[in-house]
């Protein structure tokens, strides 16, 4: 029975219960069962142990977003149709190229105020907590989806004219300039969003085509797999002494990537993405308090 009671307090929200807390932990839910006389005393190894049972963990936390695009599906799928080599239902020729670019922004130079320690026999890398800022920058990249090739610059922030500076880069050399055309595929950022994007493109490069993702659908975008690796070999943990540092840093890891990189291995296709819009509407078919939420919002 107390075993009971406690699951069904922690598949309650705290502050229903009375407790100024965004999320329970097993000390806090055994420190209310007693405080509501489930228990005369209850440990958190308890709690723990009783919420093991049925996998109950309230103190994790998933995000979510209702699709707000009306024409998700057809920008979703020409995306993943050129991630097939297909646009518009024909196949593309050996002279037309994908490219996937986004900004990674805000890399800071993060000093620290005393000297990083390589690991060594039972000991992790050790990294001083305290620092000084260096600054910040934006790394701009286009990755060419088939070659598995990556080209970046860093500028001091994003924008149009960065953004252009790096289709530029890449629209200027070869192969790309005498492409029959180049595919760009981008999110929905100011630096590159709308007809008036897609118009300044083809104005610099006739063979130049902008495809935007859905909106809150930068997951399409291939570039951002390029961006995370990024972060876990070159940024993380941040110890670098200035900007330069951190620009030297990403150029010469870009050359290093792209003298061993592959594709990346993309498996969701279309009949994933049907699969997937399916359920969805089969959720909200089953939970209509849901939609009426995100409406309202």
């Amino acid at each position: 029975m107390q075993a009971a009671q406690v699951k069904a307090l922690a598949c309650q929200f705290p502050a229903e219960a009375g407790a100024p807390l965004s999320r329970w932990s097993c000390r806090e839910l055994a420190r209310k069962a007693v405080e509501r006389g489930i228990a005369p005393f209850l440990s958190a190894s308890t709690v723990r142990r009783w919420l093991d049972q049925d996998a109950v963990k309230p103190w994790l936390y998933r995000s979510w977003i209702f699709i707000t695009d009306p024409d998700f599906r057809p920008k979703a799928a020409r995306i993943l149709d050129l991630y097939a080599r297909t646009w518009d239902g024909e196949p593309l020729g050996a002279d037309e190229y994908v490219i996937s670019a986004d900004e990674k922004t805000s890399i800071q130079a993060r000093c620290r105020c005393h000297p990083t320690l390589a690991p060594g026999q039972a000991r992790a890398m050790r990294v001083n907590h305290t620092y000084g800022r260096g600054g910040a920058l934006a790394y701009l990249a286009g990755y060419d989806v088939h070659q598995a090739t990556v080209f970046g610059h860093c500028e001091p922030t994003t924008g149009i004219a960065p953004f252009m500076t790096l289709v530029a880069q890449v629209m200027s050399q070869e192969p790309y300039a005498s492409a029959k055309r180049v595919f760009w595929i981008v999110d929905n950022d100011s630096s590159h969003r709308g007809k008036a994007a897609e118009d300044r493109l083809v104005a610099a490069f006739p063979n130049a085509v902008l495809v935007h993702t859905p909106v809150h659908a930068s997951w399409l975008n291939q570039v951002e797999i390029f961006f995370s690796v990024v972060q876990r070999k070159v940024v993380a943990p941040n110890d670098f002494t200035d900007l330069a540092q951190v620009e030297d840093r990403l150029r010469a890891f870009e050359d290093r990537y792209n003298a061993t990189a592959q594709p990346f291995q993309w498996k969701f296709t279309t009949s994933d993405l049907d699969d997937l819009l399916a359920r969805l509407d089969r959720h909200i078919a089953d939970h209509p308090e849901e939609s009426s939420v995100a409406l309202a919002a």
